[in-house]
């Protein structure tokens, strides 16, 4: 599996005014999976089939205190089998872990990034642990 693009159709990042309030904020992500559907690339002289994948990646901070939204759309190349595999079990709305952690992996790679450029633009807390260096007395 290879990943050919990914964009962002529509990124949308949101701070309430009426919570300023930054003591007790919960910060929850859900991702998922919108649609997935064959493209057809009779053009590229590959036995490869072609998936366009469209996704949601959101952040929430609670209670109201802001949302940064993603949605966008990922290309990738399968082998037929697998394709068919992927287009089968997507009329049922599930997928195989396989899948799952390779499409998941490469949202989250590309939107965190995102995310962490917004977040320091809109001067709220970052979702997740920002590495750090400490000394060494520190440490223990």
């Amino acid at each position: 599996m290879k990943i050919l693009g990914l964009n962002f159709n529509k990124i949308n990042v949101e701070r309430f005014p009426q919570n300023e309030e930054k003591a007790d904020i919960k910060i929850s992500t859900d991702i998922g999976i919108l649609d997935i559907k064959s493209i057809n690339a009779d053009i590229f002289k590959t036995k490869d089939e072609f998936l366009s994948i469209k996704f949601s990646y959101v952040i929430n901070y609670e209670p109201k205190f802001a949302k940064i939204e993603f949605l966008g759309e990922m290309v990738v190349s399968l082998d037929p089998k697998d394709a068919k595999d992927v287009l089968k079990d997507w009329k049922e709305k599930k997928f195989s872990e396989d899948f799952k952690v390779f499409v998941f992996n490469a949202i989250l790679r590309k939107a965190n990034l995102k995310a962490l450029e917004l977040e320091d633009d809109m001067n709220l807390p970052l979702h997740m642990p920002f590495p750090m260096v400490r000394k060494e007395s520190d440490r223990q």
